[in-house]
């Protein structure tokens, strides 16, 4: 109870620290539109889908099971080595990085349950040459069963621990704010992180920066890779669409993050952007350069520091648009803005998680 409050506390705060705005107006929902769309430019145009309105409310949960299903279904993509310590090992619709370190695989989400974990994570695993049984720490970037769904599975068949930010686990231990028969249950958490703290393996440091919006706690980790002998630093981004309905706190918090860690990224040189589901950052078309090209000297997950800026800007100006939506019309969808899609209605498309 006592991190609850806190994390309501801080959450306001955080809120607090969004610059005072303009009152909303359809004037002002464009012009947080063509912001994003002019920042976007040709190669961000993913993130637009962010700026595309959606519902008032939570998914009703038959919707949100019927999609689950659907995106689970879908064939997992060829698993690569995105850095000489990082691979993606994840599903076609929500993300798994496996970051190897001197001692043992950090693995940044366990995708949708244990039927998955075993039937895509651990094959991909084996296929780029890592071990499953080396996973030490399953770490949860947010508390939505595609993200922890497959934990459970590696506790009991690979001892591996699991982390979360507290401000979720808070709430995950009590009661998932979003659920569905397709995910496993949530096992216990070993290791809670607060804003700042850090999980440290072998010579390998990640860094909880605690990103509210997608949930009150999502976890959005800052670590190491190496490629060709370079280090780069990465932020995975850790929660982000806006699939909790009519709630201004939450999208208020969400921009302040996005602001946030885009001073962040510029202080301390942060020139990698990864998702948590793969529609976002390019995953799957990145690795296919990398294997067509495997001597060049450039790795296209290698954005730079402005253009990691920039993409956090996206996302804010669509939080902002999608804010001044809310306020203006009771449905929370402006005149004039186009139809939502079926896939609005639920958790998330591989692009909407």
């Amino acid at each position: 109870m006592r991190i609850v409050i806190a994390v309501l506390a801080g959450a306001a705060a955080l809120a607090a620290c969004v610059s005072a705005r303009p009152v909303a107006s359809t004037a002002s929902i464009a012009s947080h539109v063509a912001d994003a769309q002019r920042l976007a430019g040709q190669d961000l145009k993913a993130l637009l889908t962010l700026c595309e309105p959606v519902p008032p409310k939570v998914a009703a949960q038959d919707a949100i099971d019927r999609l689950v299903s659907q995106q689970i279904a879908r064939p997992a993509p060829e698993p690569g080595q995105a850095f000489d310590n990082l691979y993606y090992v994840g599903a076609a619709w929500v993300s798994a990085w496996a970051l190897k370190t001197s001692d043992g695989v950090i693995l940044i989400d366990a995708l949708n349950n244990g039927k998955e974990a075993a039937g895509v994570l651990e094959p991909a695993m084996r296929k780029v040459g890592l071990n499953p049984a080396d996973i030490r720490y399953a770490l949860v970037t947010h508390a939505h069963g595609d993200h922890y769904g497959g934990a459970q599975y590696l506790v009991q068949q690979h001892r591996t621990r699991v982390a979360m930010s507290d401000v979720d686990w808070a709430v995950a231990r009590v009661k998932p704010e979003v659920d569905s028969a397709s995910w496993d249950r949530m096992p216990q958490v070993d290791t809670v992180l607060k804003q700042g703290e850090a999980l440290v393996l072998g010579d390998t440091r990640v860094t909880a920066q605690i990103t509210p919006g997608h949930t009150v706690g999502t976890l959005s980790p800052v670590f190491e890779v190496k490629h060709r002998g370079r280090t780069h630093k990465v932020l995975l981004w850790g929660g982000t669409a806006f699939n909790f309905g009519k709630d201004f706190g939450r999208l208020d918090s969400y921009i302040a993050a996005t602001e946030r860690m885009a001073a962040l990224a510029q202080r301390d040189n942060i020139d990698v952007l990864l998702s948590n589901h793969p529609g976002y950052d390019g995953t799957v078309a990145k690795l296919a350069a990398l294997r067509g090209n495997p001597g060049g000297a450039d790795n296209p997950f290698v954005m730079g520091t402005p253009n990691v800026v920039r993409a956090l800007q996206v996302m804010g100006a669509c939080a902002k648009a999608q804010r001044d939506r809310f306020a203006i019309e009771p449905g929370g969808v402006a005149r004039g803005s186009p139809p939502l899609r079926d896939d609005d209605h639920a958790h998330g498309d591989d692009q909407h998680g």
